[in-house]
């Protein structure tokens, strides 16, 4: 009879996760009247035509596309657009995880920003690269580097963007962008205090005995509390839960939604399914140390049933599992995510 579909699906997604987080995508907003179009979506650099973008545009475009992601999707405003909104409305509706702006004011940063809290905060794993946004937001890159030369081109942050986006896109989750080498830049404007500025949520470009590097692979979070603990302010380890969620919600709302009823055998089904998916995760997204399990969320569920005045102080923990609440489905568990070596402590006695 082979194994039940659900299993499948959460099988292949285990086997190809690392793969897919090394194939991300990037959108790009541009202003540019050289087309009539509002979309384009390239998946190589030899798919586009020149002749669609000024020299500028064209350039970033080309930047974004150096970190290899799997594809560039872009939303063209006129020149004299005074907003961003009708770029981001089409966005939404759409599939990518790292946005940048190239040549965005500073006026319009806080905008953004906003629109990318807003998405995450209805679950949707979009992130953003804005020059000097200090959002303290784990969804929002803080790129603070200035005077980026390339081809005796001298770049800003917000022009420089697309590049970081395209970089971030394009790396799996087996490292991080922690010295992440830019071998096309010549010079940068360097920071007077790396350590302070990567501290206060910067990602910044430094010039490593010659070699210009990405400092440490961090975001804008700097506020940590009880839920965001430190380790959410590193890019990877937002990447590796952004991955979780998307494989979870998808094959749960194509699997499960509407087709499949509420009971505790199905549940079960679907919980095994997780289980066995974040199994195969271990040693490359989470940490094989640590248990990485689901189950039903016997508090939440209890507290449903409570809520609707049913009286549950006679039922053992097994009781609440076995009886589902209406059609949700009430899940918990604890995830250890990995992180890349960026540090060493190393000691000698002699």
């Amino acid at each position: 009879m082979g194994l039940p579909q659900i299993n499948i699906s959460f099988s292949s997604l285990a086997s190809s996760a690392i793969v897919r987080s090394s194939r991300g995508i990037v959108a790009l907003i541009l202003k540019d009247d050289t087309g009539a179009f509002d979309t384009k979506e390239y998946r190589s650099i030899a798919e586009v035509e020149a002749a669609d973008w000024t020299a500028a545009n064209l350039a970033f475009i080309k930047q974004a596309f150096l970190g290899v992601p799997s594809k560039v999707i872009i939303e063209r405003l006129d020149a004299d657009a005074t907003s961003y909104n009708a770029a981001l409305l089409r966005l939404g509706g759409k599939r990518w995880n790292y946005l940048a702006v190239p040549g965005i004011q500073t006026a319009d940063v806080e905008t953004i920003a906003t629109q990318v809290k807003t998405w995450r905060s209805s679950k949707k794993p979009f992130k953003v690269v804005l020059p000097d946004s200090t959002s303290d937001h784990e969804g929002i890159i803080n790129f603070a580097t200035s005077g980026i030369v390339v081809g005796g081109t001298t770049y800003s942050a917000a022009d420089y963007a697309a590049r970081i986006a395209g970089i971030l896109a394009g790396l799996p989750l087996t490292r991080s962008a922690t010295y992440y080498e830019l071998p096309e830049v010549e010079a940068i404007t360097e920071s007077a205090d790396p350590d302070a500025d990567i501290d206060d949520g910067k990602l910044i470009l430094i010039n490593d005995d010659g070699k210009i590097k990405i400092g440490r692979g961090v975001n804008s979070l700097t506020t940590l509390t009880s839920g965001k603990r430190a380790d959410f302010k590193k890019i990877k380890i937002i990447e590796g839960h952004d991955l979780v969620q998307e494989d979870i919600t998808r094959t749960f709302n194509d699997e499960y939604v509407g087709k499949v009823n509420n009971s505790y055998d199905n549940q079960v089904l679907f919980i095994t399914s997780i289980n066995a998916y974040l199994r195969g995760l271990a040693g490359d997204v989470l940490d094989p140390s640590s248990d990485n399990v689901v189950g039903v969320d016997v508090a939440a569920q209890r507290q449903a049933w409570e809520d609707i005045g049913t009286d549950t102080s006679e039922w053992d923990d097994q009781k609440v599992k076995e009886t589902s609440f209406q059609s949700k489905v009430f899940l918990s568990g604890t995830l250890k995510f990995l992180d890349a070596v960026e540090d060493l402590e190393f000691k000698i006695s002699v």
